[in-house]
């Protein structure tokens, strides 16, 4: 199944769900809950709640992520919110404010 893409330029406001992966290029500002990843592109502005198998995030996020798998924020990603997921990885370069609940 291919991937459902928020394009650069495309702002939306409410609630994403989707059965398979979601690439964010544009803004969204709601809720996004997926059953595969949620890819969150370097210039990306989320502000939402994520909740999703894995979410990786180059981009800017302002909300709680929740994942089943893992969160990988990437270099240059940007963080604000708490974090529940059984693996983060925080690369160098990226920014973090929040708090990690890692039960499995």
């Amino acid at each position: 199944m291919a991937a459902t893409v928020i394009g650069q330029g495309i702002s939306i406001e409410g609630e994403i769900t989707a059965d398979g992966d979601v690439v964010v290029s544009g803004s969204v500002r709601g809720k996004i809950t997926v059953d595969g990843q949620v890819t969150v592109e370097p210039d990306a502005v989320v502000e939402a709640d994520i909740g999703a198998q894995a979410v990786s995030i180059g981009g800017s996020v302002t909300g709680n992520v929740t994942a089943s798998e893992r969160v990988d924020l990437l270099g240059g990603g940007r963080l604000v919110g708490d974090v529940k997921a059984t693996r983060l990885t925080i690369a160098d370069g990226a920014t973090f404010k929040g708090n990690v609940d890692m039960e499995a």
